[in-house]
């Protein structure tokens, strides 16, 4: 931590920070991903694995632990390192979660990450270990194996809105797709406009690849089991913030009246935050100086990484709605959310389909969301907008194989997505349906 990261801060330097920061411009072209992935015991997937089974399995990773209580699990402050570079660190439940170097196109970003994950999947075999893509535990119940005080602090939080951060924290995992902001043009490659889509598509990506219609064993009732559990959280840190206005000052006023989650207290093992309390009165000084510390640019930063909206402005655009994929499915929401921001033909037929989808829905209506998580592309009008907004993705995709030095690599990704729209998209169905039987799925929709 620096000198200026210890800086005592007021509102005004706050905002003018969180402002600064969510959305740095310039052309858009780099891309990255992070993969979560729920580890289970490869003969008896309903067993819980022990921190320090994860631990030994990605030994290899170099993940060195400064906590006793931390069996060498690598966190976000040691994280671990995989052979492209990329970072591995630990969920709360033990979720291992791979987070790519940024890349200048689709195919280095695939391939890298192909090589991560054969390198990761590698080491969980040798170990008796599977790596689960779902976008929720089918199985176990939730069961925190990191004792860091933040993630104390965090269920302390989320305990008070009921089970649900639980089993957010500890056994959820997700595709999170990452992409650069934009640029200050007004056009499809203008920051504004791709915060606008990628808002605006969020309920296609819910639907088309939810993965999560069971929780321990027994069908919830929605598709994307793990969007339910994200929609009985607070709704000031896990709600798109408002999408009709300008999106630095959105976020920044989205940030601010968030509640505090944890207070970092290095000599300390409770880092709990007052209940109610928003950054925006932490910085104002609301609370008895003698009972709180002022607030500094390292508290808002960590602030800043306890919010779990849909998309989140990270100085680049991080989408975090699309459940976990089986296998390498990750390729399919990675390659479709690219083309559909990438290529402006694309962007505006995807904006085309998704306002006929939101007309009537107001700024802040999470009608669609929910829609989306509940019912999956069984929903007609949903699905309409899934399959034009494919149909675009694939169109650009073709465009971009042709046009590559390495036609091959591209013709592997256009492929995958192919039979993704073949499987699913052309049936109105998603990867949740193939864990339900004929008779639940029909009852789900």
């Amino acid at each position: 931590m620096t000198m200026v990261d210890e800086e005592k801060i007021d509102e005004d330097t706050a905002a003018e920070h969180i402002h600064g920061i969510c959305l740095k411009t310039g052309p858009p072209r780099r891309i990255g991903v992070e993969l979560e992935w729920l580890v289970r015991d490869a003969r008896d997937p309903g067993m819980p694995v022990p921190a320090k089974r994860i631990a030994d399995a990605v030994s290899e990773f170099d993940a060195v632990s400064a906590f006793d209580t931390l069996p060498g699990l690598p966190t976000s402050s040691q994280p671990g390192a995989l052979p492209s570079g990329a970072t591995l660190t630990t969920e709360p439940g033990g979720q291992l979660e791979i987070s790519s170097q940024p890349a200048d196109s689709l195919t280095d970003l695939v391939d890298a990450t192909l090589a991560d994950l054969a390198a990761l999947r590698s080491a969980a075999d040798a170990a008796g270990l599977e790596l689960a893509g779902f976008g929720l535990d089918p199985i176990r119940p939730p069961r925190r194996l990191l004792t860091l005080p933040r993630y104390a602090a965090m269920e302390a939080f989320f305990d008070r809105g009921g089970p649900w951060g639980r089993r957010m924290m500890c056994g959820t995992a997700s595709v999170q797709v990452c992409l650069d902001a934009g640029d200050e043009s007004d056009g499809a490659a203008g920051y504004r406009r791709r915060w606008r889509l990628v808002h605006a598509i969020g309920p296609v990506l819910v639907a088309a690849f939810a993965n999560s219609p069971l929780r321990v064993g027994r069908p919830t009732g929605w598709r994307s089991s793990r969007q339910q559990v994200w929609s009985h959280m607070d709704p000031g840190r896990t709600r798109p913030p408002r999408t009709d206005q300008d999106p630095r000052e959105a976020w920044t006023r989205y940030a601010l009246d968030a509640q505090v989650m944890c207070i970092r207290d290095e000599g300390s093992s409770d880092w709990s935050a007052p209940p109610g309390l928003t950054f925006r009165a932490w910085a104002r000084g609301a609370m008895d100086a003698g009972r709180l510390r002022r607030p500094t640019l390292g508290d808002l930063e960590y602030h800043l990484s306890t919010l779990f909206p849909p998309v989140r402005p990270h100085g680049h655009l991080e989408l975090r709605m699309i459940d976990a994929q089986p296998r390498d499915g990750w390729i399919v929401p990675l390659a479709v959310t690219s083309a559909l921001l990438d290529d402006p033909r694309a962007s505006d037929a995807a904006m085309a389909a998704v306002d006929r989808l939101w007309a009537g829905h107001g700024p802040g209506d999470d009608d669609l969301w929910r829609r989306a998580a509940q019912l999956g592309p069984a929903d007609p009008a949903i699905a309409r907008a899934s399959r034009e907004c494919f149909e675009a993705a694939r169109d650009a995709l073709g465009g971009q194989s042709a046009a590559l030095s390495r036609p091959s690599a591209a013709a592997g990704v256009q492929s995958a997505v192919d039979a993704y729209i073949e499987r699913y998209v052309s049936r109105d169905s998603c990867p949740a349906d193939d864990q339900l039987s004929p008779a639940e799925s029909q009852e789900a929709r």
